[in-house]
């Protein structure tokens, strides 16, 4: 029987099955000790998986097997450095949800996130929250930013969850998609789900009630179904989201702007810092590419360990 993973706690598993009923469940023995799992939690939402009643009483179920992810994001573990956490499979996009001022989200964190996408082929989409709270300067940096990214190639939009202003563009991103929202703590993730989804306090406390203590955590991601079509799936804040799996000669691939621009280098080995012929450093210094975001490429560049290679 096939269904798909809504919840993690890291050791029971919200699972939706085809006929649209859930299931708590849990995962064979086999996935703990799998040597080509490597990352800290082998199931994650998002995953398709196979399944086998296990209690009829307590409706219980156990995973036996997992289908080939479409795509998938990683972030460094919260528990453990030199380990990865997948946040969620099986994806149409990524959303972060970032905010100009009460907490100002960084570009540092922001370029991150786009890397990450990048490198696992997903479509990677920036709403900025709490236009409400800005004042003329503050627009005026929501227009900088836009002018980066749009022109790097992605989605931006200023929207106020709060006050309900600029939503129906954000309602119709995700209609029909299944789309991961994350973003650092306090910028206004929750309310701007519940602005999308006014039931999902109530959803939540059904699923918590019907599936006891195990799954009450702030931890892990939830997947919730739109009433038109779709799924959404939150997590929790991210402080800080590492780079995983990518080498300092493969960075500047997943800066798409830098990447038109690292062919027409004069070394095929150029890391775009001191090297001579580098059209990289010349796009930069046209205006061609963001300044601000050369200087995250750099950071990024000199925090990548070579364990990762």
């Amino acid at each position: 029987m096939k269904a798909i993973i809504y919840k993690s706690t890291g050791s029971w598993y919200l699972c939706k099955t085809a006929d649209g009923a859930f299931s708590k469940g849990r995962m064979k023995g086999k996935f703990k000790i799998d040597k080509e799992i490597t990352s800290t939690n082998p199931i994650a939402v998002g995953d398709h998986v196979t399944v086998e009643p296990e209690s009829e009483s307590e409706n219980t179920v156990m995973i036996t097997a997992i289908d080939q992810r479409k795509n998938y994001l990683v972030r460094v573990s919260p528990h453990n450095k030199n380990q990865k956490h997948i946040v969620a499979s099986n994806l149409d996009q990524s959303i972060l949800i970032a905010t100009v001022k009460d907490p100002r989200t960084s570009t540092g964190f922001i370029d991150r996130f786009l890397v990450s996408c990048e490198v696992y082929h997903l479509k990677a989409v920036l709403i900025f929250n709490k236009s409400d709270l800005l004042n003329f300067e503050d627009k005026n940096y929501y227009q900088y930013l836009k002018a980066i990214y749009e022109k790097a190639g992605y989605e931006v939009y200023l929207v106020s969850a709060e006050k309900n202003e600029g939503m129906e563009a954000l309602h119709q991103l995700i209609h029909q998609k299944v789309s991961l929202l994350t973003g650092h703590s306090g910028v206004g993730k929750s309310t701007l789900i519940n602005n999308i989804l006014p039931e999902k306090d109530l959803f939540t406390q059904e699923v918590s009630e019907w599936s006891g203590k195990g799954m009450h955590t702030t931890t892990f991601a939830q997947m919730y179904d739109l009433p038109a079509g779709g799924q959404i799936i939150d997590t929790p804040g991210i402080r800080e989201l590492g780079i995983v799996n990518v080498s300092r000669a493969e960075l500047s691939g997943y800066f798409p702007e830098i990447k038109k621009e690292l062919v027409h280098c004069k070394y095929n080995n150029c890391s775009h810092f001191n090297e001579p012929g580098c059209a990289v450093k010349e796009a930069v210094a046209n205006g061609i590419i963001s300044e601000e975001r050369y200087v995250n490429y750099a950071k990024i560049f000199e925090t990548i360990e070579e364990k990762w290679k």
